[in-house]
């Protein structure tokens, strides 16, 4: 938020100013549905002009955003006037805003006692849905608040939206008269959304389609709700039915020839009996702190979804209190939006730096203007490989929406190409970008699978010290040996030095060889030497894993090692024996059966053998595992914070559970971490048990004392 300027002059210009820059950005939102700037750059804008109105009220004008809900209409669709406005909501960007709401709230009503309703704030396109005789006659967006566009023909293709609304229910298998009775006319709000993985899907259609090299650049969508936007302002309602549109109802905006609901709670009621699809985790609060609690509860949960919220909405469930409460400006006093940190914001990309891993994979990486996204500085983003870099078309000096989502690495989601900096022709001035043809770590040339995505050195590991750094990184790292005090500086320090040339010289260490690294002293050797050589009774999935064989991650290594038992029997199988495997397949049957192949692999392992590693099972092969989860599945989606999923899959089968690869019916507990995908989705479908990570370490901690069915 800027400084509010001394001078009215000033103020004045600044107003103007800002007014000009939002209606811009409005227009680029509402109606072209391709956002300039990201919600947080827009936001500040916005509460920068309402602090300017509120300093100087002679600066509010009857057309300006803060006076205004939306925007205005596009052109491809009639105008539809709201017989009720459809108002925005005000923001609560912390719980001390939050809490500053509800006490204007009691202060207005100082003898009321509050019920509150809190719903989740999906991240998509208001709509409202009239309902003549019980029929669907009337689809509108919000608009301006006061007029929308008349979309009717486009929502008819959205499969959560009834043709008809229900006069019966299914109660116990039967179908009984709702008691629920159908208006004359009524007015159903609600939210348009894509899910996540559908929004994807269009991006990645849109970029298939689009060929920067003739100027034809793909205009990508910035996130779900945008394309969600987009895709129901089709001309043709073809494209929006392919588009896999869903539609939340959450509020009965007007009703006609019927009564209305004394409160949002049976509002809820009766647009569920109706027929509507409403989000599940609405929650009844009577107490303050729950309401709190619901709030923060979903910021920490917001990425478990398949589909974006960005907040809660708070409301005064009682609609007599409602009316009571009244409207100021353009906001209810009786509902609120806490908003969640923003995971989205705008910088500049500056340069684009490549670095090779250790199967020899180039990574391309964004390096940007810093940027606070969700109160941490973003300075670098993930790209992925040149096809990502290509199907965005991003060129260096680009303005571009960077996301960080679930706290993963942040990711450059497209580059603003109306800012794009253009010569007196109107091409772009910056060229496409093109990865590098040799490895930057050790000039050998580099090779692409026209059928696959990444490129790589043509150097093997033990000639490409880029390669072998990453190797000796992933070797010590805590899902494989786990080997504590040997972090990525002294593994670059040591490989430098030339006291190591792979993962099998850590086991050659002496306290000689460490004493002389800047900051060793008696004791952290000591602790160095000692985890070194614990690492050697890790199990022998842990040892397959931390050899790095390309495809080969710690479930693979699970169940190569346990179903062959020693390395020994390993070494000596083919590649179909080993893809036969459940779950491991062709692919990396053939990968791993190769690296072993390898004379310099071989040796490796003999070398490890030599060093007192385990190259045994923690189990004979076939073997069955009788214990306290005998007869239960788990499947574990999304990133774990206290252990890799591979040690949670071991502990798992430790205690005699079986862990799945996928959710089906039979799926006794599905384990949700951080960001998890759309495994979630589809076990709340099937009523499969949901547990956080926190259960599993519960039930693991007490394995040998109880079963999942006691925790």
């Amino acid at each position: 938020m800027g400084e509010i300027p001394a001078t009215a002059a000033e103020r004045a210009r600044r107003a103007e100013s800002l007014r000009q820059e939002i209606a811009r950005a409005n227009h680029a939102y509402y109606q072209l549905d391709n956002p300039t700037m990201a919600d947080a750059e827009y936001d500040a804008l916005l509460r920068e002009l309402l602090d300017l109105e509120a300093a100087d009220p002679d600066l509010v004008m009857p057309d300006s955003p803060t006076q205004r809900v939306g925007a205005p209409l596009a052109a491809n669709f009639a105008a539809r006037r709201h017989p009720r406005p459809m108002l925005s909501l005000a923001n609560a960007r912390n719980i001390d805003e939050l809490r500053a709401w509800e006490k204007r709230a009691r202060a207005l009503l100082p003898n009321a006692t509050f019920t509150y309703v809190c719903e989740l704030k999906i991240d998509g396109l208001a709509m409202a849905l009239t309902y003549e005789n019980g029929a669907l006659l009337i689809a509108a967006t919000r608009g301006d608040g006061v007029e929308g566009e008349d979309v009717t023909a486009n929502v008819r293709t959205v499969r959560d939206v009834p043709e008809r609304l229900h006069d019966t229910r299914p109660e116990g298998g039967k179908s009984v008269t709702s008691p629920v009775p159908l208006p004359t006319r009524v007015e159903v709000r609600g939210e348009i959304y894509m899910p996540i993985a559908s929004f994807e899907a269009v991006n990645n259609e849109i970029s298939a389609a689009a060929d920067p090299a003739r100027g034809v650049a793909p205009h990508l969508f910035a996130n779900p709700r945008n394309s969600a936007a987009g895709s129901l302002r089709q001309k043709d309602p073809r494209i929006t039915r392919s588009r896999n549109l869903h539609f939340f109802g959450y509020q009965i905006g007007y009703v006609e020839g019927g009564p209305d609901p004394a409160s949002q709670v049976e509002a809820l009621e009766w647009i569920s009996a109706w027929g509507f699809v409403v989000n599940p985790n609405w929650r009844v609060f009577t107490e303050w702190d729950e309401v709190e609690r619901f709030c923060l509860e979903w910021q920490a949960r917001r990425f478990e979804l398949p589909y974006e919220i960005d907040g809660c909405v708070v409301k005064i469930a009682d609609h007599h209190q409602q009316e009571e409460l009244g409207v100021v400006a353009r906001d209810p006093r009786w509902a609120i939006a806490f908003k969640f940190p923003p995971v989205q914001a705008t910088t500049t990309l500056r340069d684009i730096r490549v670095t090779v891993g250790r199967t020899g994979s180039l990574n391309p990486t964004a390096q940007l203007d810093p940027v606070v996204i969700g109160g941490v500085i973003v300075k670098q983003a993930s790209l992925h490989n040149e096809e990502d870099i290509q199907r965005k078309d991003l060129r260096l000096g680009d303005r571009v929406i960077v996301q960080r989502a679930g706290d993963v690495i942040p990711q450059v989601v497209k580059p603003i190409l109306e800012a794009r900096a253009l010569d007196a022709n109107g091409v772009p001035l910056a060229p496409p970008y093109t990865m590098p043809t040799t490895c930057p770590a050790c000039g050998a040339p580099i090779r692409k699978d026209p059928d696959e995505a990444m490129a790589y050195c043509s150097n093997p590991v033990e000639a490409c010290p880029g390669q072998m750094l990453e190797w000796l990184r992933h070797f010590v790292s805590r899902g494989a040996l786990d080997i504590s005090g040997v972090g990525d500086e002294l593994c670059a320090e040591l490989l430098a030095a030339g006291l190591i040339r792979d993962p099998a010289d850590l086991y050659d260490l002496t306290a000689a060889d460490l004493a002389q690294r800047e900051g060793f002293k008696e004791r952290r050797i000591a602790n160095v030497l000692t985890s070194i050589a614990q690492s050697k009774a890790q199990p022998l999935p842990r040892l397959i894993f931390a050899l790095g064989i390309r495809h080969v991650g710690e479930k693979v290594a699970y169940l190569v090692a346990n179903t062959f038992g020693t390395m020994d029997a390993i070494l000596a199988a083919d590649a179909t024996a080993i893809g036969a495997i459940p779950g491991v397949g062709p692919i990396i049957g053939e990968s791993l059966s190769s690296w072993l192949a390898e004379p310099a692999h071989r040796a490796l392992i003999e070398r490890l053998r030599a060093a007192g590693l385990r190259m045994t099972a923690d189990t004979p092969a076939e073997a069955t595992i009788e214990g306290p989860l005998a007869g239960q599945s788990f499947l574990l989606t999304g990133r774990l914070e206290t252990m890799t999923r591979g040690q949670a899959e071991e502990a798992i089968h430790r205690l005699g559970g079986t862990v799945a690869s996928n959710v089906t019916k039979t799926l006794t507990h599905l384990i949700v971490g951080a960001d998890p995908g759309s495994k979630l989705a589809r076990a709340q479908k099937l009523n499969i048990p949901i547990h956080d990570e926190q259960w599993l370490l519960a039930l693991l901690d007490g394995g040998n004392d109880q079963t999942a069915d006691d925790v």
